[in-house]
Parts: structure tokens; C-alpha cells; sequence
């Protein structure tokens, strides 16, 4: 024969078991760190195996400088990483000139916080194959008429948008009329390179760090791929951060994140930036000249 509980006994294991059902949630999430990251990403300009490699390298020290966690997204094109940083998805990015003043103009209070050394004067390299007929000048090379001739992504700001730019200033007339077919755009600054090289086209444009970096690492032969043209200087890469940055981690956090960027000093993470020279403080008034331009290309903001 069973013998009743005791009334007074019975509710207390009710009130038990509900109170073990009501901590479930609580105790699954123990053990979890509740903490929030911040995303960066760059521009892809050149192989994206590379850039993650080296960036993973950026996020690691940023990480352990400004005590959060910070990983890199990578982007696989160019209006894919300002679409990314309009949506907030990532909150910091190394863009390019052009693609810094696409992603401020998008974000309220965006800024433009740190650049390289080299970047208030940057500028891109024409190239020319050794035997497409286009010979080196200081001054824009005509000789590039009716070339075949390729241009490195639509928003790149140094192997496209400037160099267009001086196309029609001194042409007076669109690239696909000067150069008698449609754009053609291989992607990034390393493609570029490569089609001259090979001969698969006859001209291009790029940065002329990449080009630099290429030729001092191997990757290019200088002779074969040859500098034809360099522009006139102009501003282009930079880091800019979104204004949830100080939303996310309390007020003043951008002025601290700025601040570990221009102390960078380690060899590996300014070359993974292809910056060796060093990173300075930045602010968006620096780039009314690419936004200038981009009004005068008609190409919008």
C-alpha cells in the first residue's frame, strides 16, 4: 500500500520543479561569453586568399590592443563591403578613396579616422605591354588610342575613377571612345597587372603599390609589363569607422581605435596594408577631392 505525501511537502516539490524549468534557459547559456565584436573588412583589391591571411593578422592585434574581439569579414566586391558597412554588419573598413566617400555618405557620422603616410598623394600607374607600341612619356600617353585597355574594379579609386578621370581630362572624350570598346575591368590591381603582362590586353591601370609590391616580390617583370604613365597625386586609402562603434563598446571608443591604428609600428601588419611607411590620423574633409570627382564623372555618391 502507497502512503500519501504530506500536502505541505507535495507543493514543495511543485515548486521546485517549476523553478528548475523557469533556470533551463540560465544554465544552458553558462559558460558562454556575452560579448560583442567588431567586424572590419577592406576593399578586395587583390587576391582574397592573401588579404584574409593578412588582415586575420590586423584583427589579432586590434583585438588584444583595444581589450575586444575583433574579426575580419571578407567582401567579394568592392559595393559589396560599403553595402556591408551602410547595413552596419561590419563597423570598421579599409576602403579606397572612392569607396570611403560611398560609405560616409551612406552612414550619419561615419568617419574617416586613419591612412597611410603615402595616402594624402597617392597615384595609379598606366602600364603597357612591351610590345603594344606605347612608349613611356611624362605627359599622358596618346599613344594609348585605340588600345585594347583595362581598368582594375568600377569603385576602384586608383584603377579606375582618377584614372578615367584624366583620361577625358586630357582626351576630351569617354574611355570607350578613346579607346574604341567597351570598359573592361579585371577585378582588382594583381589581374590587371597580369593581362598587360601576358599580353592578353595591350594597356592598363593600377595602384602603383601594387605594382611596386609585385615587381619587388617577383610577380612582375618591369620589362615586360612596363610603366608607361604615372597620374597626378590624389587622396585615396583610409580606415573608416561607423558610429555604432561608440554605441557598441561607450563613448570614445573610435578616438581609442584611432589611436591603435597610427601606433601600428610591427613590419608584418603595416606590410599587410602595404604600408610600411606607417598609418596617420585621417578625417573625412580629406577626400572632398574624390567626392568632387565623382560628381564631375557623373558617376554619384
Amino acid at each position: 500500500m502507497t502512503q500519501d505525501l504530506p500536502r505541505n511537502q507535495s507543493v514543495t516539490w511543485r515548486q521546485l520543479g517549476a523553478a528548475t524549468f523557469l533556470l533551463l534557459p540560465l544554465l544552458a547559456g553558462c559558460g558562454k561569453e556575452d560579448h560583442q565584436v567588431l567586424y572590419f573588412s577592406a576593399i578586395p583589391d587583390a587576391n582574397k586568399a592573401d588579404l584574409k591571411e593578412k588582415y586575420d593578422q590586423i584583427a589579432a592585434h586590434l583585438s588584444k590592443e583595444l581589450g575586444v574581439t575583433v574579426e575580419y569579414k571578407p567582401s567579394a566586391k568592392y559595393s559589396a563591403s560599403v553595402e556591408a558597412f551602410k547595413n552596419g554588419d561590419i563597423q570598421l573598413a579599409w576602403f579606397g578613396g572612392v569607396t570611403g566617400v560611398q560609405a560616409r555618405d551612406g552612414v550619419e557620422g561615419a568617419l574617416a579616422i586613419a591612412q597611410g603616410q603615402v595616402d594624402p598623394k597617392y597615384y595609379s600607374y598606366f602600364i603597357a605591354h612591351k610590345d603594344s607600341g606605347v612608349e613611356p612619356s611624362d605627359t599622358f600617353p596618346m599613344s594609348l588610342e585605340g588600345k585594347s585597355f583595362m581598368f582594375g574594379s568600377p569603385d576602384s579609386t586608383s584603377g579606375r575613377v582618377m584614372p578615367e578621370y584624366h583620361i577625358r581630362l586630357n582626351t576630351d572624350r569617354e574611355p570607350e571612345q578613346f579607346f574604341g570598346h567597351k570598359n573592361r575591368y579585371s577585378g582588382g590591381h594583381d589581374l590587371t597587372a597580369k593581362a598587360v603582362e601576358s599580353g592578353s590586353v595591350d594597356a592598363g591601370v593600377l595602384s602603383y603599390k601594387k605594382y611596386d609590391s609585385m615587381v619587388a616580390g617577383g610577380e612582375l617583370d618591369p620589362e615586360v609589363c612596363r610603366i608607361v604613365w604615372r597620374t597626378p597625386d590624389y587622396p585615396d586609402y583610409n580606415w573608416t569607422a561607423h558610429p555604432m562603434i561608440d554605441e557598441m563598446f561607450g563613448e570614445g571608443f573610435i578616438t581609442k581605435l584611432q589611436g591603435a591604428l597610427v601606433a601600428i609600428k610591427e613590419k608584418e601588419l603595416l606590410e599587410a596594408l602595404l604600408r610600411p611607411e606607417g598609418l596617420i590620423p585621417a578625417k573625412n574633409g580629406d577626400f572632398d577631392m574624390i567626392a568632387d570627382t565623382l560628381k564631375d564623372l557623373g558617376l554619384g555618391r
